[in-house]
């Protein structure tokens, strides 16, 4: 059985650092704790479940602390959680299972991480991240931002979810205030940094300076996934600046960097909606529905754009060219799905008090 170190950095976390180590202090063989300032009881909290408590100078570097963290461990194994994060039960008794049977030749382990979930816990955005690094394998992370271990050697990917589940909205301008300080004192930003860069700058509606950051990271070098997930960063600019054309025009540009995403299929059906080409809209919402998330990419999935949003869209499209019958049977795909939706109801009383056998009528609104 392989032994785990849990690496974690933090700062004011009481409200949440309890309810982690809730889930996982009793798989993991050791906690390392490292705090870059905390005034709260984070520290206080963490030495309660036994944790090896670290000061770090805080120094706008997320991997210089994550490093400072993973040199304390004395496991096999490193693993890290941000004190928001949760281990359900399902996946505890998954956890304990890999530390019983997992090859310690595995140099990492990569698990889902699921940044967003819906009422029932099931993930809505989620990804494949580093999560169980070998010990003293010199994998070391890189980012002042957004930091990550570059994967090498054998690699595992298994199924369990690490589950993102942040209380308050926290500093929202930290991430851009680091980037342009990098810049500020002259770095150059790697092809990552201004994807990421880009990013925070389109999530404070930054959108001209965004469609440049986003586009200079296209020009160059990068991961794939990155070009595809910029690609429709980038439209969501173009649509917020009034370039709806030009926007879907860098949705088809994702195609060039590998297989069409469900997210770029349901966008572009959004656009033909909004014109109401309706035989358009249905070609790509529909695209999307057969389309298979390949999760070990590593890129982000938005799950709802294979699934309830295509389905709930194709309703109002197929409704607007009088063909009730697939509306409705679009609507009944979309009611298993979410059955408690708003839109869903709507359409619901809609169709009761239409009757099936009325061809006319307006149903509901597309879903953005």
């Amino acid at each position: 059985m392989i032994t785990i170190s849990l690496c974690m950095i933090v700062k004011n976390e009481e409200q949440v650092l309890g309810r982690c180590l809730d889930t996982v202090s009793k798989i993991v063989d050791e906690i390392i704790i490292v705090d870059t300032g905390s005034e709260d009881q984070t520290k206080v909290i963490a030495q309660k479940y036994g944790a090896k408590v670290y000061e770090f100078a805080w120094r706008d570097d997320f991997a210089a602390a994550r490093n400072e963290a993973f040199s304390r461990a004395t496991m096999d194994y490193c693993m890290w959680l941000d004190a928001d994060d949760v281990v359900t039960e399902e996946n505890q008794k998954k956890l304990a299972e890999l530390k019983k049977t997992l090859d310690k030749d595995t140099d990492i382990v990569m698990m889902k991480y699921a940044v967003s979930e819906d009422a029932d816990g099931k993930p809505l955005f989620s990804y494949y991240r580093e999560r169980l690094i070998r010990n003293g394998r010199g994998l070391r992370w890189e980012g002042r931002v957004h930091e990550a271990i570059v994967p090498a050697g054998k690699i595992v990917y298994s199924d369990i979810v690490i589950s993102h589940r942040k209380i308050g909205a926290g500093d929202g301008d930290r991430n851009l205030r680091i980037y342009e300080k990098m810049l500020q004192e002259g770095e150059t930003l790697s092809g990552r940094e201004l994807f990421y860069y880009g990013r925070e700058l389109m999530s404070h509606h930054r959108y001209t300076d965004a469609e440049e950051v986003l586009e200079s990271f296209l020009d160059g070098a990068g991961w794939k996934e990155n070009k595809i997930e910029a690609c429709l960063n980038l439209a969501e600019c173009f649509r917020a600046l009034g370039k709806k054309e030009k926007g879907a025009r860098t949705l088809l540009r994702s195609f060039l960097y590998g297989e069409p995403r469900g997210e770029a299929c349901f966008e572009l059906g959004r656009y033909f909606q909004e014109q109401s080409q309706w035989q358009q809209a249905i070609f790509w919402y529909e695209t999307a529905l057969v389309l298979k998330p390949e999760e070990e990419n590593g890129g982000f999935i938005r799950w709802d754009y294979y699934g309830y949003l295509p389905e709930i869209n194709l309703c109002v499209c197929y409704d607007r060219m009088g063909d009730e019958k697939k509306a409705y049977e679009y609507h009944q795909k979309s009611r298993i799905r979410k059955p408690d939706a708003e839109e869903v109801r709507w359409n619901e009383r809609y169709f009761r008090e239409k009757g099936m056998d009325e061809p006319n009528g307006s149903l509901g609104h597309m879903i953005q």
